[in-house]
């Protein structure tokens, strides 16, 4: 069953990925030759208004086959015929999508059990927030000029900020006090444990419920949060604070899946659809910022190219371009590889 869920979750959102290059490429003239989710041998295919539609036997992965996507060929209908600036709509809409998606997904949740506002549930005393004055059922709104809505930016700012809190750096806190507005500076405080916390607890599970428009702010709120949360994951693992064993790639994600199914299935259909959407909101953020690094071979690399392009007003020689791109494929692929190793590796050890 993990399997299944975790293939229905992918193909969503890869799906989405590509669907966002694909609207795009048909809204700029070019002309889609392949359409396809999976990879590898195709199982099932069929063509409509000149494209193929595609399901292939790897299934992970998908692709938005342009007419010469990855040639020096101008002609009408070419990708490479397109303006820059359409060029650019093209390569940024799948990304985009996928942050749209997230967006979507949650307006589900929250719409469904409400929103984990920024309330403290509970303050240790002799710790640096009760001697400030904080209490329980006070409301966070700031740390150190970092806006906070939702209770989990509190511990994401206190798990990514270790390095400085250890320094014992005064943080500035403004909170809601019975509505009363007040701003406290404190020094962090170690646990015992080699962490620095400010002392307080609360619950992402604790929710309130909002209107229409509130949700779709929070819900704009909850991608904002999931793509910082991947941006500094991945600034601790490029600063090696992270090492392999805390990274995941497919398979790993897939024993995530089957776990939050088996936590959730006793609580009934509704809450195992919410867990797998809040894995899904995650996933899509995640691929979202991945395929915006300006790596080779991936979004964010050709749109790199395709941003000096602009500002040049003169495109790059496609030869060394190719070129590039290969060695960033290849880059990536011992990458994949070697992740999947681990995973596996984690996995049966």
């Amino acid at each position: 069953m993990k399997i299944v869920l975790a293939l229905l979750v992918f193909s969503v959102i890869v799906l989405f990925h590509e669907f966002g290059h694909f609207l795009f490429a048909k809204l700029n003239h070019v002309v889609v030759v392949e359409f396809s989710l999976g990879m590898g041998p195709r199982l099932l295919s069929f063509e409509k208004g000149g494209t193929r539609y595609s399901l292939k036997i790897l299934p992970f992965g998908g692709s938005c086959m342009m007419l010469g996507e990855d040639m020096a060929d101008l002609s009408e209908g070419t990708f490479g015929s397109r303006p820059v600036w359409g060029r650019i709509s093209i390569v940024a809409a799948g990304p985009l999508f996928n942050f749209i998606l997230a967006w979507v997904m949650s307006f589900v949740i929250i719409s469904s059990v409400g929103v984990d506002k920024p309330v403290v549930l509970g303050v240790t005393e002799g710790y640096p927030a009760y001697e400030a004055g904080i209490r329980p059922m006070d409301e966070i709104v700031a740390i150190n000029g970092h806006s906070i809505r939702l209770y989990r930016e509190i511990t994401s700012y206190v798990t990514f900020h270790q390095e400085q809190m250890a320094k014992q750096e005064p943080l500035t806190i403004t909170y809601l006090h019975e509505g009363e507005k007040k701003t406290v500076t404190i020094i962090p405080a170690d646990s015992g444990t080699g962490r620095y916390v400010i002392g307080v607890a609360g619950d992402s599970n604790y929710r309130e419920k909002c209107n229409v428009l509130e949700c779709a702010a929070y819900s704009m709120r909850e991608v904002r949060f999931w793509i910082v949360e991947v941006a500094w994951s991945l600034r601790m693992m490029f600063t090696g604070k992270v090492s392999l064993d805390d990274v995941s790639g497919p398979v790993g994600v897939v024993d995530v899946i089957g776990d939050t199914y088996e936590e959730a299935k006793a609580d009934g259909a509704f809450y195992v659809w919410l867990n797998l959407l809040n894995i899904a909101i995650l996933l899509s953020a995640n691929l979202g910022v991945m395929n915006l690094l300006p790596i080779p071979a991936l979004d964010g690399g050709r749109l790199l190219f395709l941003l000096v392009e602009a500002v040049r007003r003169k495109r790059l020689d496609p030869e060394l371009e190719g070129k590039i791109n290969l060695a960033g494929m290849a880059l990536l692929l011992a990458l994949m590889f070697m992740i999947l190793f681990n995973d596996v590796r984690k996995i049966a050890f």
